[in-house]
């Protein structure tokens, strides 16, 4: 018999640091019931898809599943091919506060930076 390894596949989006610290803060004050955030790319905006971050309750089939030090990280099943190979940071100014998303599928976004399009 062929013995035959596998090896882990890399995440699709790699979180920084300072992403990691930002779940780890929301989980802390998390409402009850969640058991992480996910990131989806909802239809909206005049680009076509934004990036949305929210808390989940329940884990969905298809989901893909990212263990941080500070908490579970799930990403839509929908949404992973317009995600992968992107990087989520977090980023503090003196006027916003908010995720920033590097992500190489994106073909354009919109002018105000809410939506994109692949």
């Amino acid at each position: 018999m062929i013995e035959t390894k596998s090896r882990a596949r890399p995440a699709a989006v790699a979180l920084t640091p300072g992403a990691e610290d930002r779940i780890a803060k929301l989980m802390a004050t998390a409402p009850e019931g969640a058991i992480g955030v996910r990131l989806s790319t909802p239809r909206r905006g005049c680009s076509g898809l934004a990036y949305s971050v929210d808390y989940v309750t329940e884990e969905q089939k298809f989901d893909e599943k990212i263990e941080t030090p500070g908490g579970t990280f799930y990403i839509d099943g929908a949404s992973v091919l317009y995600l992968i190979g992107s990087t989520m940071d977090w980023v503090e100014d003196d006027f916003a506060a908010g995720f920033v998303f590097a992500n190489p599928n994106a073909k354009g976004a919109c002018g105000c930076g809410e939506s994109f399009t692949v």
